[in-house]
Order: structure tokens, then sequence, then C-alpha cells
């Protein structure tokens, strides 16, 4: 059972709107809570976000009927908190537990002290959002956010529009050290599975990881020489030559072991499918990793790009090289925002093998579906194609969209007006809302999989706009204050 919020009130709990905060402090829960304090006390926003959350609950499920769940507002609570504050599940769970004002968004009173959440309650309830869910509340928290700016019904929105890598949580990948990882979850993986159906050939799981790992230690250590002898260079070579077969020899052998293992599991239930279902796609990827060194070590070839796998565990993973000072390379993928002059994040996409020019329409046409008020866009050269300029006309008044090598006079004389030129200075700003993301969760996804990246980077993005709305009612309420404590002096000063 699972309801939207608990709108019965304990004893000593302290209403949401009643909630205070110290419009002085500078840390970013304060903000947060500020926004969402905001959203809930707001009717209309509310109703609206309300009715989003409850597609929370998976299809086929009756909220309405067992035991009782998270509230849909805690999870949205703590999901956002956790982006926007960069942190694990164990630093949320801390948080939810102690911080006094948490609690009380969380609708926890006095009486209640000794509630603790449980590690994989969280865990499990956040996992629950899907990128729709989030589009469809950011669409609504930005729309309330350009009503708190002043923003007109009728004013044009003017955005910017850039990509920028979120990275993966994995370490840097090689041939060698893919195959150990593959042949260590196939090792592991096996044993537990044999020791649950009492079959026999893994009583010695333990030793050979130590084994596997013993020997790709030994050639990942092998250096090629750099002395002048040819004859050395060469008896070197031979010398990594031989460390990485009886590596690859190891392996092979206990890729045909397990395979042989898996064909004496006769099918009993679903759970022993899917366990043999996990072995077997990390076989594959030992057994591509043996081919792969094979190929590169032992016959000298080179491994085509689009053959190269950078993780078995986050397979979407990409090796991005973006041509950065000082970052020669990023494992991730590419992220595209559109941000608005009011630095509300309007829509995101998570790009997979794909290109700054191949969405660059795309994501123009998503965002003016959502938002009809979109009058202009601003872009960097790497969105450029001839048709990209054309198609981008049909859906904006005016596209800033630099253009690649030598200009004709024509786009000269619009690349150099000052209307393009002043759009163009004011594009970098869309670079202050990449570093807050990156600030505010989007450095590093802790989530695995990509459902799990596209999850996370959307809730990271709901979290940025639902603080900017935070931070601009604290910024009034600020202003309101330092006004009050004016007019206090003054009067003071005339009593004096």
């Amino acid at each position: 059972m699972r309801k939207l919020i608990q709108e019965q009130m304990k004893f000593g709990e302290v209403a949401i709107s009643d909630i205070q905060f110290d419009v002085r402090s500078r840390d970013e829960i304060p903000k947060l809570l500020m926004g969402l304090q905001a959203i809930y006390c707001n009717l209309d926003v509310r109703r609206r976000v309300f009715e989003v959350l409850v597609n929370l609950v998976p299809d086929g499920i009756n909220p309405n009927n067992g035991r009782r769940g998270m509230d849909l507002w805690k999870i949205l609570v703590l999901g956002i908190l956790r982006l926007s504050c960069n942190w694990d599940y164990d630093k949320l769970k801390e948080i939810a537990d102690n911080h006094k004002t948490v609690r009380s968004m969380l609708g926890h009173s006095s009486m209640d002290d000794n509630f603790r959440y449980a590690l994989q309650t969280l865990k499990d309830n956040a996992s629950l959002f899907t990128p729709e869910i989030h589009d469809k509340i950011n669409q609504i928290v930005v729309e309330y956010g350009h009503k708190i700016v002043g923003k007109k019904p009728d004013e044009k929105i003017r955005a910017s529009c850039d990509s920028f890598v979120v990275e993966t949580d994995v370490h840097y990948p090689t041939d060698i050290n893919l195959l150990w990882d593959a042949m260590r979850k196939v090792i592991l993986l096996i044993m537990v599975l044999c020791y649950q159906l009492g079959l026999p050939g893994w009583r010695k799981s333990s030793y050979l990881v130590k084994k596997v790992k013993k020997l790709f230690r030994k050639a990942q250590q092998m250096k090629r020489s750099n002395s002048k002898n040819e004859g050395k260079k060469a008896k070197r070579e031979q010398l990594i030559i031989a460390a990485h077969l009886t590596y690859l020899d190891l392996a092979s052998d206990l890729v045909e072991k397990a395979r042989g293992t898996l064909l004496d599991v006769s099918p009993s239930d679903i759970v022993v499918d899917l366990k043999k279902e996990e072995i077997l796609r990390y076989i594959y990827h030992a057994e591509r990793q043996i081919d792969q060194i094979r190929r590169r070590v032992v016959e000298g070839k080179s491994i085509p790009h689009n053959e190269k796998v950078f993780s078995i565990f986050e397979e979407h993973t990409e090796w991005i090289s973006k041509g950065k000072a000082g970052v020669s390379q990023e494992l991730g993928l590419k992220v595209c925002v559109v941000k608005d002059q009011f630095g509300f994040i309007l829509h995101h996409r998570v790009m997979q093998n794909e290109t700054d020019d191949q969405i660059a329409v795309p994501i123009i046409q998503e965002t003016k579906d959502r938002f009809a008020e979109l009058g202009s866009c601003s872009f960097d050269k790497g969105f450029h194609s001839p048709k990209n300029q054309e198609e981008l006309r049909k859906h904006l008044d005016r596209v800033v969209l630099p253009r690649k090598g030598k200009l004709s006079a024509i786009n000269r004389e619009i690349e150099n007006s000052e209307e393009f030129r002043e759009a163009r200075r004011k594009h970098s700003a869309v670079e202050s809302s990449i570093n807050a993301l990156e600030n505010h969760g989007l450095d590093c996804c802790q989530d695995h999989g990509i459902k799990g990246f596209e999850r996370y980077v959307g809730l990271a993005v709901l979290a940025r706009n639902i603080q900017i709305v935070g931070h601009l009612l604290q910024q009034k309420e600020l202003k309101r204050v330092q006004r009050f404590e004016r007019k206090q002096q003054r009067g003071l000063k005339a009593a004096a």
C-alpha cells in the first residue's frame, strides 16, 4: 500500500508549509528544501506533481492493497536530496535519520525520533523513478519557476544548447584487466551456483581466482624494452608473448570447464536460469577478450575501435575524446542540455553513439514540444551541418549556430552582426549550468546500467531546477528580511 503523503498530521509534527529555513545559509540543502516546500504549498503545482508521482507505482499493482510502503512524496524528497548534494546511499540514510529539517520535510514528528530508514529500502524506492516521470515533473517545475521570475506568457524563451560527458563508475580499461574482471565473475558465480545445487568441480574456486590474478599481474607488469639492441628487444617481446599466452591458456581452460558445468545444470526454476544467463554473459565477455588479446599481442594486429568494450559491468560506457586541455579521454556518455535565459534546464538527452550534429534538430524538436515559447537557441560549432542550419530555422525564429570552415560573404555578414555576436557571448552561460550539474551529482554516475544512468541524469536535472526555484525564493525572502532590519535600525536611530 502506498500513499502520496500522510494527510493526517501526528503529534509533534510540523506542517511542511510552516518549516522555517535560514535565509542566509549558502548550503544547498535549505535551497532545495525551500524549492520543495514551494512546490508543495502551491496547490495547483502540487496536484500536477502528485498526478505524475502516482506513476511510480508499477503497472498491475494496486496501491491500496498490501503492507505500507514509502510515501511517494518521501521518495521524491530523498531522491532529489541524493542527487543535488551528490551523496551515496549511506550518506542519504544518515541525513534522513538525523537531519531535523529534512525529517520535517519527510513528515516525521518528534514522536517518531526512533524511526530509521533501511538502506535497501532507500535503494529500492529510488529505483522506481523513470526518465518519463522526471521529464513530466521537470516541465511542471520549470513552468512554475518561470512564474516566479516574472516571465510573461507571450515572452519568447532564449535558450542555449551544449553537451558534456557524465562519467561512469569504471576503472581504466585494458584488454587484460577486462579479461580478469570477466574471469573473476565467472569463477565466483559458478562456484555459488554449484554450491546451491550440490554439484562438484569448483571446490577450489578461491585458489583459481588467485591463480588467474597472479598470471594477470605478471602479464600486466611486463614492459617492452627500451634498449637499442634489437636482440634484447626481440627477447623481451617473446617474454611478453609467453606471459600473455600463459594467462590466456588458463582463462580458456576455465571458460571451457564453466561451459561444461552449465551443460550439467538442468533447467529447474527461474532463479537458476537467470544465474546461468548471467554466467554465460560473463563467459561471452571473457571469450571476446581472449580473442582480442591473442590478436593484439600474439598476431600483432590492431583491434578496431568498434569491437572494443570499455567495461563489462557498464557496457554502455563509451570512450570519448572531446579535445579538452589536460583531459585526453573520458569514459562515460555524453549528455546534451538546453538551458533558458533564466537558468532553468528545459530538456536533456542522453547520447548513445550520437554526435552533437546528429542530435541538434531532435533535441530542439523535443524541447519545442514541451515549451512552445522557445524562440531562439545558440549552439557551438560542433552542432553545425548544412542540413541542421536549414532544419533548425523551421523550428526557431533565430538560430545562433556558427558554421565551420571558411565563410561566404553572406554568412560572414550574419555572424559578424551585433545580434549574432551578442547571442554568442551569452552562450557561455550554459557552461555555468553544466558546471553546476557536475558539482551536484553529474560528475560521475553512481547507478548501474543504462536505465540507471538515464534515471540518474534525469533526477539530477530535476534537482537542479528545484534548487534554482528555492534559491530565487530564498533571495526574495532575504531581501525582505534585510529591508525589515534596515527599517528597524532607522527607527532605533530616530528614537536615539
